[in-house]
């Protein structure tokens, strides 16, 4: 199979840092913990260099001066999203806008602060881009975001998030804009077999990735999914039981981008197979080449 075009020159690797939960469990099928077998991955990957942080690291891992030095954050995170500060999250999201870092979230990261903050941040774009004619020169100021309840699932018949409509308050028109919850109503742990369809084999992040074949284990999880409309949708993920979803996405979010990756579970061993290692490594080139 072919490689993804690499961005950078040997002399300029693409620097990527792998964050890490660490859930204990993960140890039964990745003794090192998930983040580090990913990273033993690129760190075998011509143009890539790796460095690896956990939660419980100092500075929860994401010491200003080492994410100064890092182009790509690859993320895994599940049961303890509440603990990272929401400082760091976003400080996160600001290099993110800024074209300093881009973010590779992996299937529970779903619900991770960084991710949805940023889902929330291309919310906002892409209600003031729709909205850009009625809107005046203080536009921020006729914006009123609302964020849904933290960490909980949509309801499988309620509306959509984010959506926007037009209110008013105080006399002054108001663009009232629900921001995404960033999950879905349904899901289920033993997923069995599931069969993921590369949509977009165009795509760098697809490079070399057949144009369909099948996970042994991945947690289901169902559509609809509580995100922005996506930029690309280059992956689709079915489950035997018909469930549905979209499992690998992209998004530019102020001047960076976020590439989203379902498949998963921390018990699973998903990142020691080579198509979804391929993906992992296909996205941090595609994320690095900014």
């Amino acid at each position: 199979m072919p490689a993804a075009p690499n961005p950078k020159s040997s002399a300029q690797p693409v620097r990527v840092l792998v964050w890490d939960e660490q859930q204990p469990e993960q140890r039964a099928v990745y003794p090192e913990f998930l983040g580090r077998a990913i990273a033993d991955h690129l760190e075998r990957q011509r143009g890539i260099s790796v460095r690896c942080a956990a939660l419980d690291d100092a500075e929860q891992g994401l010491d200003p001066r080492i994410l100064d030095k890092t182009d790509v954050l690859v993320w895994w995170g599940h049961r303890r999203h509440l603990a990272l500060e929401e400082a760091r999250a976003e400080d996160l999201v600001r290099r993110i806008l800024e074209d300093r870092l881009g973010l590779l979230a992996l299937h529970s990261s779903h619900w991770s602060r960084p991710f949805i903050r940023a889902m929330g941040k291309r919310a906002l774009q892409d209600a003031l881009a729709a909205n850009a004619g009625k809107l005046s020169a203080n536009a921020e100021r006729m914006v009123v975001a609302h964020s849904p309840p933290p960490f909980q699932p949509p309801p499988l018949e309620g509306p959509l998030t984010p959506s926007w409509k037009w209110g008013e308050k105080g006399g002054w028109p108001i663009l009232e804009v629900e921001l995404p919850s960033c999950g879905f109503p349904v899901w289920r742990r033993v997923g069995g077999p599931s069969r993921i369809t590369t949509l977009r084999p165009e795509h760098p992040i697809a490079a070399g990735v057949p144009a369909s074949f099948e996970m042994r284990e991945s947690e289901m999880y169902s559509e609809p999914f509580h995100v922005p409309e996506p930029d690309a949708v280059i992956f689709g993920e079915r489950w035997e039981s018909g469930e549905y979803f979209r499992t690998g996405m992209t998004w530019s979010v102020g001047k960076g981008r976020v590439f989203y990756f379902g498949p998963g579970h921390e018990t699973y061993d998903v990142f020691r197979q080579e198509i979804p290692l391929r993906i992992v490594t296909n996205a941090v080139r595609w994320l690095g080449a900014t």
